[in-house]
């Protein structure tokens, strides 16, 4: 225990972390204020040592497969609350230094992503059963950031928000062609068919959300005005009034940043302009969790908008407007975690226990990185002219007011 304790004692500073080892001692680490108390039972030797040089990576590991478990009714998110409050004093560790030293020179391979691998990582994620995601999930099946009028707005109503804010900034009309590049579960693509009266090329590499977003468009009475297309954003063809991506660019990858922002820029037809929605850091450019990045987004990365700027300097692009959506991610992930909680009993029936303690470890890290930590969300708009987009913002206000007034939902 004793490396352990040599961490976990200049980690904890706020709150208390009890940890009780295999052979039944309990060590105490932390003030006890300003911060929750949560007790761990370490179930073998080995997961002191191996603790000490990756902490957030075996220890979701370690939860996953029974050799960490929690007492007094605690759970992951408990854990990682300590985590996140106390997330200074493990980054100025040595030896956590030198760990994320080494990730940082090795993230571009990490984050490769080209049309095979791309695909393979998406459907690491994304392929499991439509049924999973509608446990906890809310009907419009949207699984980006919500765009809440008050944090305790229903996730439906949250979802419709984020629909017709981002339609209202595309200037959406009737007949005009949209391409949607990364089209999730369809949500996107059947609003602006349904109450814009847009035609869309929604394209997707995953064939669960391709086959569950065809059924819920036809439900909505709006198939034939949505081509969903299994390709890749790169070998995507035509010329289009708007583009538009939600919670793609994650997956894209640092290297491949130009090549993304290019073919946007090559699918626009003249005069049209594209919304990018995407997470993104406050902080400097950095890499991903490594939980993150083995376990939920291989080849995934969040960028900083240094970063991002950088790209559409490098591809000509013009950034008409950035808006940062800094809590709604948070509220988001929330009602995504107590929807799963309160469903996990059928979770672990679906997909098995150590599934739903990996997606629960999860959802709290994520939830947690949006409240204590540097994540946001960003909303671009671009074009190749400065004058495609309306140069007064005054358009967006006049236009979702006109769709929520004429929604059929």
């Amino acid at each position: 225990m004793r490396l352990l304790s040599h961490l976990l004692s200049r980690f904890v500073e706020k709150g208390r972390l009890t940890v009780i080892t295999a052979d039944g001692q309990r060590h105490a680490f932390g003030s006890g204020q300003d911060g929750p108390s949560v007790t761990v039972r370490m179930h073998d030797k080995k997961l002191e040592r191996d603790l000490f040089f990756n902490p957030e990576l075996v220890a979701a590991e370690a939860y996953m497969d029974g050799r960490l478990s929690f007492e007094d009714g605690a759970g992951a998110f408990e854990l990682l609350n300590l985590f996140s409050v106390n997330r200074k004093g493990l980054g100025s560790h040595p030896v956590q230094q030198a760990l994320r030293k080494a990730w940082r020179s090795v993230r571009r391979f990490q984050q490769a992503n080209p049309v095979a691998k791309a695909k393979e990582n998406v459907s690491s994620h994304y392929d499991h059963p439509a049924a999973f995601y509608r446990l906890w999930l809310d009907e419009t099946m949207a699984y980006s950031c919500a765009y809440f009028r008050d944090p305790e707005e229903p996730l439906a109503d949250a979802q419709r928000n984020k629909f017709r804010h981002i339609a209202a900034k595309l200037k959406i009309a009737p007949g005009m062609r949209v391409a949607e590049i990364g089209s999730g579960w369809g949500g996107l693509a059947i609003y602006m068919a349904k109450e814009c009266g847009a035609q869309v090329t929604a394209i997707n590499v995953s064939p669960e959300q391709l086959a569950e977003s065809r059924r819920l468009a036809e439900a909505a009475g709006v198939a034939g005005s949505i081509d969903f297309r299994e390709v890749d954003y790169r070998n995507l063809k035509g010329k289009f009034d708007r583009v538009v991506s939600i919670g793609m660019m994650e997956h894209v990858g640092v290297s491949h940043f130009d090549d993304y922002f290019t073919t946007i820029r090559n699918l626009l037809d003249e005069g049209g302009f594209a919304l990018v929605h995407a997470i993104g850091r406050m902080s400097p450019p950095g890499t991903t969790a490594p939980f993150i990045r083995k376990y939920i987004f291989p080849g995934g990365y969040v960028p900083a908008l240094s970063e991002v700027f950088a790209s559409t300097e490098r591809t000509h692009l013009w950034v008409d407007d950035c808006e940062v959506l800094r809590l709604h991610y948070y509220w988001t992930i929330r009602a995504w975690r107590r929807n799963f909680m309160a469903r996990r009993a059928e979770v672990d029936a679906m997909m098995g226990e150590r599934f739903g303690r990996m997606w629960e470890f999860y959802l709290a890290a994520v939830e947690l990185g949006f409240l204590h930590g540097s994540n946001m969300v960003f909303q671009l708009l671009l074009s190749e002219k400065r004058d495609d987009v309306p140069v007064l913002r005054d358009y967006m206000v006049d236009a979702e007011r006109s769709l929520a007034a004429r929604e059929g939902w």
